[in-house]
Parts: structure tokens; sequence; C-alpha cells
């Protein structure tokens, strides 16, 4: 089974809800979440789209009119269906959980990202490759998950914060600290070296404890 299948399945179900895929379609959009994963969307075309899934260039566009359609017919209901409703849902739950350390609430946070990142990593690829090019992804973004969890992690952050175990900064500027190291652990993991010997639970320690303690030699 390759990496994108399981998407592939989840897809297919939440189409499903509205309009059938035929198999053509189930094709073409197999090969362009492979095309657009591997290449970005700049850089792939409905002809080597069209090559991968065995079907004439022309099926695509009776199909779908451009490709920037196709692609958000891939992506879109991942976002409003499956991405925001998990994320929003789920991480919600870990954000109002109560934690009697930020370390342990920082490691609840990194974990559930961790595997959040595993299961969707392919859909996730393109949605970070595409989303400062295209502003219908932003919003969607914005309006779905963002407004919906900010607030949230805003709260976590200042209850540690009147419990004095995160320091006096703007929770908006100690979240984007904390997400831009996560971030960054996942993306190395699982982007820029996914076939490195990753000793996760390790790397879960290193990156906690440099959101809390920085690079500086603890006493």
């Amino acid at each position: 089974m390759s990496e994108i299948e399981p998407w592939l399945t989840e897809l297919l179900r939440l189409n499903d809800e509205e309009e059938k895929m035929t198999d053509k379609q189930i094709k073409i959009v197999q090969a362009a979440v492979e095309i657009f994963s591997e290449k970005g969307f700049a850089g792939s075309s409905t002809s080597e789209i069209a090559q991968k899934a065995g079907v004439a260039e022309g099926t695509i566009f009776r199909h779908y009119k451009t490709k920037k359609e196709l692609l958000l017919s891939i992506v879109a209901p991942m976002m409003t269906k499956l991405i925001a409703p998990f994320a929003v849902k789920d991480f919600t739950k870990v954000l109002e959980a109560d934690y009697p350390s930020v370390e342990s609430f920082l490691r609840a946070v990194t974990l559930n990202r961790l595997e959040f990142a595993r299961k969707h990593f392919p859909i996730i690829k393109i949605f970070i490759h595409e989303i400062p090019f295209h502003n219908e992804l932003r919003e969607q973004f914005k309006e779905k998950v963002a407004v919906q969890v900010l607030e949230k992690a805003y709260k976590a952050i200042r209850h540690f914060q009147e419990h004095g175990q995160i320091i006096d900064l703007p929770p908006p500027a100690a979240l984007r600290m904390i997400i831009s190291t996560i971030m960054g652990f996942l993306i190395t993991r699982f982007l820029l070296i996914p076939d490195g010997e990753w000793q996760e639970e390790k790397e879960v320690d290193y990156t906690i404890n440099f959101i809390l303690y920085g690079l500086t030699p603890r006493p």
C-alpha cells in the first residue's frame, strides 16, 4: 500500500457524500496527489498527471475545468470535512485538558501533532506547498482552523504564565515560538529527512527541552 492510499480512501468517502467519483476520476486524483506532493502545483502539468493516471489529458478537463480546480477538489474537502474537524476537535481536547506542568502540556501537544502529521502528511505537504500562493486555501485555513484554535492556545499559555511556568511574553509571540519549534521538527521528520534513522521519543524530548530552556545550559 502506498503512502497516499489512506488519503484516497478518505477522499472517496468524503466525495461520495455528494457525488460518486468514476474510476477514471479516482485515477486522476491519485495521480494528482502523488505529483502535487512531489513537485508542487506550479511544477506539475495536467499532461503529466494524465500520463500517470493512464488517461487522456482531455479526460481531466471533462471533470475539472483547470489544474487549479483539480487541486482545490483534492485539498478543499480534506480541509473542510477532515483536517479542520479533526484538528479542531482533537487538538481542542489537548489544549483544554488539565496539565500539571507546561512540560506535560508541550509533550501532549507535540505527540498529538506528530501522530496527526504521520497519518495525514501527503495532503498536508500539498497544503504547505500551496497555501502561500492560493488565497482560497489561506481563507479556508483561517476560517476552519486558526480562528477556532488560537484563542484556546492563548488561554493555555496565559494559564502557565499565571503560574510562573512561562515567561511574560505576549501569548501570540509565545505561541509563535512554540509552533515554529514543533513545526520545524515535524517538517524535518516527514518532509526534509523522512528516511532518517529517527528516534522519535528522544526527538520529542529535545524539542520540548529546547522550547523550555533554549540552548542555554541549565544550572
